[in-house]
Order: C-alpha cells, then sequence, then structure tokens
C-alpha cells in the first residue's frame, strides 16, 4: 500500500480543545494511537486495558480510552489507544470507518466511501 500520513486532529472530551498531528495512516492497525501524554493533556481517561499484538508480533497490554478525533472536517467519537511517549499517531480502521474514509493507494489520500447499511 505504501505509508502515508494525514493531517488530523485529537480532541478532548468536550471536543472544545483539539490537538493537530500527522497521523500514519494504518488499515493494518485496529485503533487510532496517539502518545499517552497528549491524551492526558486533553483530559481523555482510559477506561480499560486490553493486550494489542505490535508488528513484530510481540504482545503488550495498553489503555483504551474514548474522545473526539477530526479528520477533514468530520469529527467522530472514538476509541484511542495511549501509546508510548515518542511514538507517531496512527489513525485506525475503526476511525476509519467510523468517519466512512477509505484509502485511495494510489493517491496516498484518504476518500469518502458509501456507507453499507444490509
Amino acid at each position: 500500500m505504501g505509508v502515508f500520513t494525514v493531517p488530523i486532529q485529537v480532541g478532548d472530551p468536550g471536543a472544545e480543545r483539539f490537538e493537530s498531528f500527522d497521523a500514519l495512516v494504518d488499515t493494518g492497525s485496529s485503533n487510532t494511537a496517539v502518545p499517552a501524554s497528549v491524551l492526558r493533556a486533553l483530559g481523555v481517561e482510559p477506561y480499560r486495558t486490553a493486550m494489542f499484538e505490535m508488528a513484530d508480533g510481540s504482545q503488550a497490554p495498553m489503555e483504551i480510552g474514548r474522545t473526539w478525533v477530526r479528520v477533514n472536517g468530520d469529527v467522530e467519537l472514538t476509541q484511542v489507544v495511549f501509546a508510548e511517549e515518542g511514538s507517531q499517531a496512527i489513525i485506525g480502521a475503526i476511525t476509519l470507518e467510523e468517519l466512512g474514509l477509505g484509502v485511495d493507494t494510489i493517491k496516498r489520500q484518504l476518500v469518502p466511501v458509501r456507507r453499507l447499511r444490509i
């Protein structure tokens, strides 16, 4: 697919204050991940811990919370992972689906997709 980033904003639980990032688009990642210190500074609280498989095959427990994410002007309440300090923000498949976005692998950009209700 190729690796690319997109500008996103991650908000506080009240959707009043947002931080901007360039997030790696990773459809192989289930969840959006943001450095834990940024989420905590925004007032995002973890509500549970879950095991995640890392890119190298190892497993690690990570905290999960919910907050607002803005991409291309659209805002959605989504699940976020409290990632390691210094790691790049990642926008994962769940958030992309919630926002109705897909990946154009040729142009390396996010594109609107038709939502299906079957």
